[in-house]
This record gives C-alpha cells, sequence and structure tokens, in this order.
C-alpha cells in the first residue's frame, strides 16, 4: 500500500475511534445531566425559554451551580436536549476540527437544543456557537473564565448573546437547601457554611481546599503561564483573609513580596477573572479618580476563605461585610465606597450612574462605634442629597432619625 493511502486510512480510522470517544463520553454525560434533582436557583427565573437567535451564557466560579442551572432550565424536555461537558481528561486533544465530528453526533441524535459546559476550553468556539445559531438551534453555553468568554463573545457573537452571572448560593438559596427559617443564628450557619452546593451538602473541607487549588493552579498558573505561583498564591491567600480592606496593587506587591505592583495587578485581573474576588472602586464623578483610589476587595465565599485560612472568631463584621458585597451585586452592576471628609460609607449603590442606596454594614451598632457607622452614613446622605440610609446589622432592628431623613436599621436576615 502506497504510504500517502495508508497515512489517509489511519487517519480515517483516527477519526472513527474519536467519534466513538465522544460519542462515550455524551451518553455518560447525558445520563448524568438527566438525573440531576438539585434545588432550583433564583436566577432561574430570568433565563430566556426561547434563545434560538442568542445564546445564553452562564458564566461563573467553579462549582457554584452552572450545570444543575442549566438542566433546569431544560425543565421537562430533558429528552431533547445535546449535554456535552467539555472540560473532560477524555475530550483533552478536542480542537476546532472536531466540531465536525460532533456536528456528526448531533445529527444522528436530532436534537435541536444544545447545552455546552466549559466550552471555553476549546480554541474558536465562538465560531462554532455562531454556525449552530445560524443553523436554527437553541445554545446554551456555561464558563468559568469571564475574561475569555467576554472577550470571544465581543468579537464574534455581538448582539448574538445573552449573559449571565451564577454565583453560589445566596442566603436564601441556603436556607432552602438546609430547610432553615431566617434568622440570627441561621445566618451564623451560612457565614459559616458558604454557598457552594456541594460542600454546604456534605460539609467536606476537601472539596473546598481541592477547588481553591485548581482554579489557582490549572485555571490561573498554567493558562497565563506564571512561573512565581509561591507568590501568586501568597497574594490569593492574603485576600481570602482580609477581604473588605481598602488596597492598592503596590501595597499589595510589598505585603506578599511581589516584585513589582504591575504584576500585581495583573494577578488581581486574573483572581477576578476567575471569580475568585471582586474589586469596588471608591465613588466619584470622575472615572480617573475611581481608577486611581485604593480599591476594597471582596472574596467569593466565607466557608473558602475559612478553608484555606487561618480564620479568627474577631472577623465576623468583615464576613458579614462580604455577603452583603455579594447579595447587592446579584442585583446590581454598579456598587461604590464612599469616603469623603474622614468619613466612610460601605456601599453607594447606582444604576445608570444614578445613586438610588446608601448602605453601611457593622455586626452591632452600640455607643462605642454608633458616631463612626451612623456618622459615615449621614454624610453620603448630604453627599448625594438623599433622606434616606440603611444600616445593616447581624439582628438589631431601629429607626433613626437624623437631620438627613431617615435610617433605617435592619437585621441581614431579613
Amino acid at each position: 500500500m502506497p504510504e500517502a493511502e495508508y497515512c489517509i486510512k489511519r487517519l480515517e480510522f483516527s477519526r472513527v475511534v474519536y467519534i466513538i470517544g465522544i460519542k462515550e463520553v455524551y451518553n455518560q454525560q447525558q445520563e448524568f445531566f438527566k438525573h440531576d434533582e438539585s434545588l432550583s436557583r433564583e436566577l432561574l427565573a430570568t433565563l430566556p425559554v426561547d434563545n434560538t437567535n442568542h445564546a445564553l451564557v452562564i458564566s461563573g466560579i467553579r462549582r457554584c451551580g452552572k450545570s444543575t442551572l442549566m438542566r433546569q432550565h431544560v425543565g421537562p424536555t430533558i429528552d431533547e436536549a445535546f449535554y456535552l461537558n467539555f472540560d473532560t481528561p477524555k475530550l483533552f486533544r478536542f480542537d476546532i476540527k472536531d466540531f465536525e465530528l460532533l456536528d456528526l453526533l448531533i445529527d444522528e441524535t436530532g436534537k435541536r437544543n444544545l447545552y455546552f459546559d466549559e466550552i471555553q476550553v476549546v480554541e474558536g468556539w465562538e465560531l462554532y456557537v455562531r454556525q449552530k445559531l445560524d443553523q436554527r438551534f437553541n445554545v446554551c453555553i456555561t464558563g468559568s473564565n469571564a475574561s475569555l468568554l467576554s472577550r470571544e463573545l465581543g468579537t464574534k457573537l455581538t448582539g448574538r448573546h445573552i449573559s449571565k452571572e451564577l454565583y453560589p448560593l445566596s442566603y436564601k438559596e441556603f436556607l432552602r437547601f438546609r430547610s432553615l427559617t431566617p434568622c440570627a443564628e441561621s445566618f451564623m450557619e451560612y457565614l459559616r457554611d458558604g454557598g457552594f452546593p456541594e460542600f454546604v451538602r456534605t460539609g467536606n473541607q476537601d472539596v473546598l481546599t481541592a477547588l481553591f487549588d485548581d482554579i489557582l493552579y490549572r485555571d490561573i498558573a498554567v493558562r497565563y503561564g506564571i512561573r512565581d505561583v509561591v507568590s501568586l498564591k501568597a497574594l490569593l491567600l492574603y485576600l481570602a483573609a482580609n477581604f473588605g480592606n481598602l488596597a492598592s496593587a503596590n501595597k499589595l506587591a510589598g505585603m506578599v513580596g511581589i516584585k513589582t505592583g504591575k504584576t500585581a495587578l495583573e494577578y488581581l485581573s486574573y483572581f477576578e477573572e476567575a471569580y475568585f474576588i471582586s474589586r469596588m472602586p471608591k465613588f466619584s464623578w470622575s472615572l480617573k479618580a475611581q481608577y486611581v483610589n485604593p480599591q476594597k476587595i471582596y472574596f467569593i465565599d466565607t466557608a473558602l476563605s475559612q478553608a484555606v485560612t487561618v480564620s479568627f472568631t474577631g472577623n465576623t463584621g468583615h464576613m458579614l461585610e462580604n455577603v452583603v458585597y455579594w447579595e447587592l451585586r446579584r442585583r446590581y452592576r454598579q456598587l461604590y465606597y464612599f469616603s469623603e471628609n474622614n468619613s466612610e460609607c460601605d456601599f453607594v449603590v447606582c444604576e445608570k450612574n444614578v445613586p438610588i442606596l446608601l448602605i453601611q454594614v457593622c455586626l452591632e451598632l452600640h455607643r462605642e462605634n454608633e458616631s463612626r457607622e451612623v456618622g459615615g452614613l449621614r454624610e453620603a446622605m448630604r453627599f448625594f442629597k438623599k433622606d434616606k440610609g440603611i444600616l445593616i446589622t447581624l439582628n438589631q432592628e431601629d429607626k433613626i432619625r437624623a437631620e438627613e431623613g431617615w435610617i433605617d436599621v435592619i437585621p441581614v436576615h431579613q
């Protein structure tokens, strides 16, 4: 047999073997996808029912429940759904050419609703999704890196996608998960156990430490070719133990031994893209001032923080503030902190660049801190000319009359 013909036959045989492998993965994953019985997530109600013209994109940190949300979005039409998770060792060789093989399998099943987990690991995936949309397929995808998704979506799927972000369980979802009622005790349980569904269900801390290492090493260090993994991890651990504090890149670099503030800034962007952290700027009418002032940094989950750092009982106030931040983040895109005239207010919530809510957070309001906490909120009310402010505590309820207006003191579990 001529060498060229032999090579062609070997290539054809290899493709046949690989498509059999893809089919095997599909069959195994499809069975897993069918039998999910988790509680429904709050985000489910906001997902479009018909997404023939637009790809539905769900992003969020690993293990927060994106696959579960996809399954819930399918609903009773599970037999009409084609599900494939690309983030598996069995598909590690999958590249853009193999989408032709995937099309053969999709044609064989006759299914028109496509659900792809972690498809961003395949270079050129956005071209394939665009093709399936043009062919009038329903397409839903998930991903755990905000940067990769936004970059490809913005170039190849402009105007053809609907994006949603999923976070670990909210307090309300945690209550339903554990069959608890809202009160100070159940909220403290939420602070302790966080919102990663698998850990909430099992209580096995190995779940959290493995998740931390998996994202740190595979999704960040390997993906971005970082050699100084020791400094990378040191910075992330510092942020996990010190959330809610003001920080600048230069200051953080000096604390953990990173050579330059520029490198620390790059690391912060990688952490944010992987959904480990979120940065909140100081409120200013000037975008330049927002950029140059220190930012507040919040960590994705209190239980994950406690699993990888030394926890201190005196940190409960910052944990409370951290939880409030993520609850606000679920609802609003524009969040800032306020700092003027030596007074601070934790959260300024804006919609379309207009401040709508002023929120202060403290574990307990008492004589020693009342002047600082209430004073910071009042200063923000004067600055923004608002006659209402909110002060969130662990378990106190009150209504304070001030010159600027009313301050509602409410328990966080309400």
